[in-house]
């Protein structure tokens, strides 16, 4: 079974140095400008700051398996909107994957998430083992977001 721990704002540093190397292991960014940005004062910022607010708050979470920490994610539930439940990242850590890992992983997160009031779920993918990923979940493609990038969406 899947237990998810919730990271407070005062412990994001262990994250991110967790989130880049994730990042750039996988080739989601790849070029320096990138490296520089998810590794910057200004996007460690903004999600810092939306920690902290009253509403729509962002979570940061760690997955364990028997006490062990398997993966992450970080997430925004859009309660004062309709419910939206953006997933900005999610991943298995390379040691833990296959076997349904992830799959398990995501059913954890769906049963915390909609406790919190989750109608639904979007994010953005462009890698192909990704998106098979994320379809064999039940995700669609439901177009393209501000930034060009393909939208998945689970109802």
């Amino acid at each position: 079974m899947i237990k998810l721990e919730e990271i407070p704002v005062e412990r994001i540093d262990d994250f991110w140095n967790i989130h880049l190397q994730y990042l750039i292991g996988d080739e989601i960014i790849t070029d320096r400008e990138e490296i520089d940005y998810f590794s910057g004062p200004e996007y460690r910022g903004i999600i810092r700051s939306h920690m902290l607010r009253e509403k729509d708050r962002h979570h940061m979470l760690y997955f364990l398996r028997e006490g062990v920490r398997i993966g992450a994610a970080q997430y925004n539930t859009y309660q004062s909107e309709d419910g939206k439940c953006f997933i900005l990242d999610f991943w298995v850590f390379p040691p833990y994957r296959g076997q349904g890992t992830g799959h398990d992983c995501f059913e954890a997160l769906e049963r915390y998430t909609r406790e919190d009031g989750a109608q639904y779920y979007e994010l953005n993918s462009t890698k192909e083992n990704s998106i098979r990923f994320w379809k064999s979940l039940g995700f669609l493609e439901v177009g393209r977001d501000e930034f060009d990038m393909p939208l998945f969406r689970k109802r």
